[in-house]
């Protein structure tokens, strides 16, 4: 006869549940080991197949003068104050339609500079990749601007475009 059977009892479930804890952990651990041996077979197979993967058609110049140029312009024009002989001329989007024609530019102009990083177009790996991952995060501000329908935010983001192209165009001379 036992002289304490709640206590034993107590300590069965203590055992048991410390071994189904052990048990969920090794298998826990088991599967991230086998989801971690599979994922980099699968990107192998992708980077493998080139009939999926994107070719580069245009250089920096025509992306420059096709995408980044055409776009930057859309955002500078979207919000100005412009002081004529009848008086102070202001410009900004006002309608859902033009706020969503700016934030398509300022899209645009983020995604240009993703394709000025690609290796084939990387100038380097140190200030090219620096100054164009400035002009991104300018350009997603821009974006940003055009959700909340902040003309204020825009304009600012638009002197932010500005200052890294002039940065960039100061190392990186346009020929």
């Amino acid at each position: 006869m036992t002289l304490f059977p709640a206590r034993s009892l107590r300590m069965r479930l203590a055992n048991w549940t410390l071994t189904i804890g052990a048990a969920l952990f090794v298998s826990g651990i088991a599967f991230i080991i086998a989801t971690a041996r599979r994922a980099p077979a699968a990107a192998a197979t992708k980077a493998a197949n080139p009939s999926i993967q994107p070719r580069r058609v245009a250089d920096v110049r025509q992306i420059m003068s096709a995408i980044t140029l055409p776009t930057v312009d859309v955002i500078y024009k979207s919000v100005s104050s412009v002081t004529t002989v009848t008086g102070v001329v202001e410009t900004e989007p006002r309608t859902d339609e033009e706020w969503a024609r700016v934030a398509a530019n300022a899209a645009a102009l983020a995604e240009s500079g993703n394709l000025l990083l690609t290796e084939e177009r990387r100038l380097d790996d140190g200030d090219w990749v620096k100054m164009t991952r400035d002009m991104i995060r300018a350009a997603e501000g821009a974006l940003k601007a055009t959700r909340e329908k902040n003309k204020d935010a825009l304009l600012d983001a638009g002197s932010v475009i500005n200052e890294t192209c002039d940065d960039c165009h100061a190392k990186y001379r346009r020929q």
